[in-house]
């Protein structure tokens, strides 16, 4: 009985290797690191919890093993356990995925919760309504949105939307085709910010037929094109920035290490453990797939997942953020 937690454990050890090696570099591994992050913590934790008692010391070296190397794909965010961080003095801001921008929704109730939200700064994804056999509409909602927020600016581009208190320091700036750089005007400063949506990896259908394999391609050269598209802006970026949005990408897809070294993760300043933004209208939150990035001086002294009242599958991300003001 000592060999089956050890066959188990070198088992889960040869997956990991492949999914460390390949996820992020070759794309039929999109449809693996759909896992669910936390498994790269239940699994070697339940080996574990086997080999001990089983006495089996090579089964328990390799869990315990396996459970550092897949660390930062498991999603934990054991920082919410330290202490708190001390307060930021800074400005409202939320990012949120709309869900095709009310499509079929109460237009009115729509607004009312945007404006619950109480933001200086609003990062809204998904500007669009459609998706109907892969067709997309883009939409004209200005008027009204000028009409709800009239003591914000209005940036509009690659069916994204910013409204800001603050004005903007130029014109927007469209990021690949799919999010949008606007730089605001913060005191004396300028801090950009970074409105992203990256493209979902592959469409719902039956995973035989050749024409998944095709469409999960060329999903994947799209998101490397976007994901290319914005780590070459930031580098040339000389401001301080916030990168927040849907980036469709969990702690277990390797896409999200392609983000610059130089930006620091906001989850360090939530409370959650488990942190989840999505599916938003399950009882069961998954993971998270949005997610928020300061660099150059900006940072976040307080964030949070708030519901959306079941007008989208996304959560709100609802975050403080501190600015260098000169």
């Amino acid at each position: 009985m000592r060999d089956v937690p050890a066959y188990c454990a070198a088992g889960w050890a040869v997956f990991l290797a492949l999914h460390l090696a390949l996820n992020g570099r070759w794309w039929p591994w999109l449809a693996v690191s759909l896992l669910p992050p936390v498994v790269f913590a239940a699994v070697p934790l339940a080996l574990l919890a086997v080999a001990v008692p089983a006495g089996s010391g090579p089964a328990a070296l390799l869990a315990a093993g396996c459970l550092l190397a897949g660390w930062s794909q498991n999603g934990i965010n054991w920082r919410a356990l330290g202490p708190r961080r001390g307060s930021v003095d800074g400005f409202r801001l939320v990012s949120w995925n709309t869900q095709h921008w009310n499509q079929g929704g109460d237009p009115d109730r729509f607004y009312r919760f945007l404006r619950s939200l109480s933001a200086d700064v609003y990062v809204l994804q998904e500007y669009l309504n459609g998706f109907e056999g892969g067709e997309v509409w883009d939409i004209d909602d200005e008027e009204q949105l000028r009409a709800a927020f009239p003591g914000h600016h209005l940036a509009v581009g690659n069916n994204a939307v910013t409204l800001s208190r603050f004005p903007a320091a130029g014109p927007p700036v469209p990021v690949g085709a799919c999010s949008l750089r606007v730089d605001l005007r913060v005191g004396e400063g300028t801090l950009s910010t970074y409105n992203v949506h990256i493209p979902v990896q592959l469409t719902v259908m039956n995973p035989l037929r050749p024409a998944f394999l095709r469409d999960m391609r060329r999903r994947s050269a799209a998101r490397d094109r976007e994901y290319a598209a914005l780590v070459g802006d930031l580098r040339g970026n000389p401001h301080p920035v916030l990168v927040t949005g849907d980036f469709n990408t969990s702690a277990a897809i390797g896409d999200i290490r392609r983000m610059p070294r130089s930006l620091r993760d906001a989850i360090g300043a939530c409370r959650s453990v488990l942190p989840a933004s999505w599916n938003a209208r399950s009882r069961l939150r998954l993971w998270r797939i949005d997610w928020a990035f300061t660099g150059g001086g900006a940072r976040v002294g307080a964030y949070r997942f708030r519901d959306a009242e079941g007008l989208s599958d996304h959560l709100v991300q609802e975050l403080t953020v501190g600015f260098p003001r000169s």
